[in-house]
């Protein structure tokens, strides 16, 4: 995806959350598996969504969602509800809490949801025959609450923003109900934008944003609003289906698709809630959703579409995506021409090439996905980097140009993940980064190369310019570790653990001349991650010894022919440590144990022996680890077992 798909606003919210479009579609295509990097893929999405561009289904989000629970339960983000994009508006209490939907993607999940309305039940006396659903559409709009006097946004689903003027513009509240119903949903209705705005505007959501808008509203949304056909809908006031459980149980099918269609609006599933009032306040809610309620959704907008060509794209990580060209689709009321490829290995395997015949996905109205290849045809690989011509490696299921130091698609990230990964230099972030790029600064040795006064010439300020220059001299005095310095120049498959690896046999200069053969020796390393890394590492040799050779100051990492194992209580053992260390930093500590012959790792699983405890720990984070069969020390246990 390139940023010509996006409009000014769109890009500006991409960019809020520290991507590009290319970089988005990256981390959607092949999902984080790091904790800051679930959030943040998120974080981008939800706010993208609110501000009626949503680029994936409801499915994939809770699956990253879901990704991010499994990593961290207690995460702020999955415990609370998601927030709309924050713009520079004051916010204001909501009379009451606005929370999420849980989700069901199949009824075997109904079921089990079932099954908790009937504990719950037996626990505060509550008769089996007593317990009814009401099923409800669950309306894809814009919620907000209405309090009688005033509209707001769910916001956080606390605090929100007063959009009353959207009924001084005369929106009115469907079916006549009146004011004052509590939450519901700002919608617009489905036969009225096909006929009427479809040709302004790509989808209903940017019409429910357009009618909260600060500004003065679009002239179309403003005719819309006078002719009925944008409206608040309450819950309370919504067409529904009541009935015992069991008839859920058995006859589901037709009570979903009756009430799937019982309005003429944008719905993206069905609610299912009990109106057992004793049973709503025994089960409650977490911060994120009530417990009692439910939401049941479906993925079924397909077109059958012939591929024209597949063609290669570099990102700014180095990464090359296939997108492929397609005859021209109307599939949810948009023309589909191109879609981007999960990756090459399913282009390769499933015969993804011109004359293909695959299957598209757009689930409501979001950037369609190819859910399976009907027809294959002959795959197109390309052997080289469309942006610098170098020879393209595999990496598990993408192919990767290793080129990090010299290929125009890169060089940007490349110069952006250095100073990050350094991490002794504040100065350098992407903006910085961003301005030197433009001004034709391609590598790291020419950035520490830059006199005061070619700062000051590049537009930056007098006072910046001098702080940027003392930075980068004092990046290089500052000491940091020879795997950390070796990270930051991005090989493919040469995180800081495998650099480590590496420098535990092999001295730093000498690591250039490691072959294949010597590599696949060490622990870690097979054949295909070896080749990766000895290509990766003759690609950035050059660069990589000019800046070497400014002189930073570098710490060895201990080999392990100089570990001190024997005796250790620690050896062969896995050690998180947490908290706030009183002995010395983390880092200090994380040091020695290796040494001591221990691994030591960034986050507790079934497989650590030792989490380590600092001050201000957490709670649920030891409870989370005594749950797993983890022995859980305090720092100065940890000092005495070790001497």
């Amino acid at each position: 995806m390139s940023d010509s798909q996006f409009n000014s606003t769109q890009l500006a919210i991409i960019e809020k959350f520290g991507f590009t479009s290319e970089t988005l579609f990256s981390s959607i295509a092949s999902i984080p598996s790091t904790i800051d990097g679930l959030v943040a893929l998120l974080e981008v999405t939800n706010a993208l969504y609110r501000a009626g561009f949503p680029v994936i289904d409801d499915q994939k989000y809770d699956a990253i969602r879901q990704s991010l629970i499994e990593l961290e339960p207690s995460h702020p983000f999955v415990n609370t509800v998601e927030p709309e994009l924050v713009v520079d508006s004051k916010t204001v209490a909501l009379p009451q809490k606005m929370l999420s939907t849980d989700k069901a993607y199949s009824f075997e999940e109904i079921e089990r949801w079932i099954s908790r309305l009937k504990k719950a039940a037996t626990e505060i006396g509550v008769e089996e025959s007593e317990i009814e659903i009401r099923v409800t559409p669950k309306l894809d709009g814009y919620a907000a609450y209405d309090d009688g006097t005033r509209l707001y946004t769910r916001g956080d689903g606390v605090r929100g923003q007063d959009i009353t003027r959207a009924f001084e513009r005369g929106l009115q509240v469907a079916n006549n109900a009146g004011r004052g119903l509590g939450p519901g949903e700002i919608v617009i209705k489905k036969s009225y934008f096909d006929e009427v705005l479809s040709e302004h505007f790509e989808n209903s959501r940017n019409i429910q944003a357009a009618i909260i808008a600060e500004k003065k509203v679009d002239k179309n949304v403003k005719k819309a609003i006078d002719d009925g056909a944008c409206v608040f809908y309450p819950f309370s006031a919504i067409e529904h289906w009541t009935g015992h459980f069991t008839e859920i149980q058995s006859d589901f099918d037709t009570i979903v698709e009756r009430i799937w269609n019982a309005v003429d609006f944008d719905i993206d599933g069905v609610i299912l809630e009990t109106t057992q009032e004793a049973i709503k306040s025994h089960m409650g809610a977490t911060r994120h959703h009530h417990k009692w309620q439910i939401a049941f959704k479906v993925n079924d907008e397909t077109a059958d579409v012939e591929v024209v060509d597949v063609i290669p794209q570099t990102s700014r990580t180095g990464r090359v995506s296939p997108v492929a060209e397609l005859v021209p689709t109307k599939l949810s009321g948009a023309t589909i021409s191109r879609v981007t490829v999960h990756h090459y290995n399913m282009v390769k395997s499933n015969g993804v090439g011109p004359g293909a015949i695959v299957q598209l996905v757009r689930s409501g109205l979001v950037i369609p996905k190819i859910e399976k290849v009907i027809k294959a045809a002959e795959p197109k690989l390309p052997e080289n980097c469309p942006s610098c011509d170098s020879h393209l490696i595999w990496e598990a299921d993408h192919l990767i140009c290793p080129n990090k130091s010299d290929c125009p698609a890169q060089t940007e990230n490349t110069l952006i993940h250095f100073f990050k990964t350094l991490g002794n230099n504040d100065g350098f972030g992407p903006k910085v980064i961003e301005k030197l790029s433009q001004n034709g600064i391609r590598h790291i040795h020419e950035i520490y190369q830059i006199e005061v006064s070619e700062f000051i010439g590049i537009g930056f300020g007098e006072k910046t310019s001098q702080n940027l220059f003392d930075q980068l001299n004092a990046s290089k005095e500052i000491e940091i570790e020879d795997w950390r310095f070796l990270s930051a120049f991005g090989v493919s498959r040469l995180g800081g653990g495998n650099c480590e690896k590496l420098l535990q046999h092999h001295d730093l200069p000498a690591l250039f001349e490691v072959s294949v053969e010597q590599m696949v020796q060490i622990d870690g390393f097979a054949q295909v991650s070896a080749e990766a890394i000895v290509e990766g590492l003759a690609n950035i040799k050059e660069e990589f010894f000019k800046v070497y050779g400014l002189g930073f100051t570098l710490a060895s990492t201990t080999k392990l022919s100089e570990q001190i194992e024997g005796d250790s209580p620690i050896a062969g053992k896995t050690v998180v440590f947490t908290g706030t260390m009183v002995q010395g930093s983390r880092g200090d500590m994380e040091k020695q144990a290796k040494a001591l012959g221990a691994k030591v790792a960034k986050s507790v699983t079934g497989k650590t022996d030792y989490l380590v405890t600092g001050e201000k720990v957490g709670e649920t984070k030891i409870t989370a680890a005594l749950a797993k069969g983890v022995e859980v020390i305090s720092e100065q246990d940890y000092l005495l077992m070790i001497g």
